[in-house]
């Protein structure tokens, strides 16, 4: 069946989805859904590779998250992952959502330069995780300052976007797209974002198996759920769903450059 929705960015390789992960996919083909598989560590990123290599509307992404662990992104180590189910470096990026001390971000910004090489010498996208401290948008003026004066010339998405659209504007600016996750279904802070998203710089995601969209919440997410989102896109930005779904198909094929 003919893809109709990618999800850009899940963790379907993750142990939430052990006891039935076969039956996910079946849902997700059912309803012509793909998905971009989004390692955080070494183990994840492998698992995510693994995924995306023996299902055919699964992609990977490799890389070493901010800070959900104390791992030193090792190109050694990621480089043999590479393939052509492998579109994406990440997510990688700064969070400072939990407290970020001097020492701690200067570990996580170099974490982060390594991937920006990598991704650069690998030509690859970037899956970007950059979460401030609460009431603040320093992660997100560190992380664009960052990839300013490291000159990265590819493209990529500022993965689970809920920043003000100031914020967004200036990864738009840098040919990044926003990537709407399932908290547009029930919360406003986005809404402009959303609305202001050039056509070719918007995407849709679930962070599955986290961020469960209206009406499902309470549950665990799955990626069939970006319809949801991409339903809810289209009702912020006054459009039809099909147009929403034809344009996010678009953007994802062309962002990820993905093997129809």
């Amino acid at each position: 069946m003919a893809l109709r929705y990618i999800d850009t960015h899940s963790h379907l390789h993750d142990h939430y989805y052990d006891a039935d992960r076969v039956e996910v996919l079946a849902r997700m083909r059912e309803a012509g859904v793909g998905t971009i598989a989004v390692g955080t560590t070494v183990d994840t990123s492998r698992k995510a590779a693994a995924l995306a290599t023996g299902e055919p509307d699964v992609w990977g992404c490799i890389g070493v998250h901010p800070n959900d662990s104390a791992e030193v992104f090792d190109e050694t180590v990621f480089a043999p992952l590479i393939n052509s189910h492998i579109v994406a470096v990440g997510e990688c990026g700064l969070d400072y959502f939990r407290g970020a001390n001097e020492s701690e971000k200067k570990r996580q910004k170099a974490n982060f330069e390594a991937q920006i090489a990598f991704a650069q010498k690998h030509q690859l996208p970037l899956m970007l995780h950059v979460r401030p401290n609460k009431g603040s948008i320093d992660a997100h003026d560190d992380a664009l300052d960052i990839l300013s004066s490291m000159g990265f010339s590819g493209q990529g998405t500022s993965h689970f976007f809920t920043a003000p659209v100031e914020v967004a504007r200036r990864y738009w600016e840098l040919g990044f797209a926003t990537s709407f996750p399932g908290v547009i279904t029930f919360a406003k802070d986005t809404r402009e974002a959303v609305e202001q998203a050039p056509d070719d710089l918007y995407l849709a995601e679930t962070d599955a198996p986290y961020a469960t969209p209206v009406p499902y919440r309470g549950q665990r997410n799955e990626p069939i759920r970006v319809i949801e989102v991409a339903n809810k896109i289209a009702e912020i930005r006054a459009t039809t769903p099909e147009a929403v779904r034809v344009q996010l198909l678009a953007n994802a094929y062309r962002i990820f450059r993905l093997a129809e």
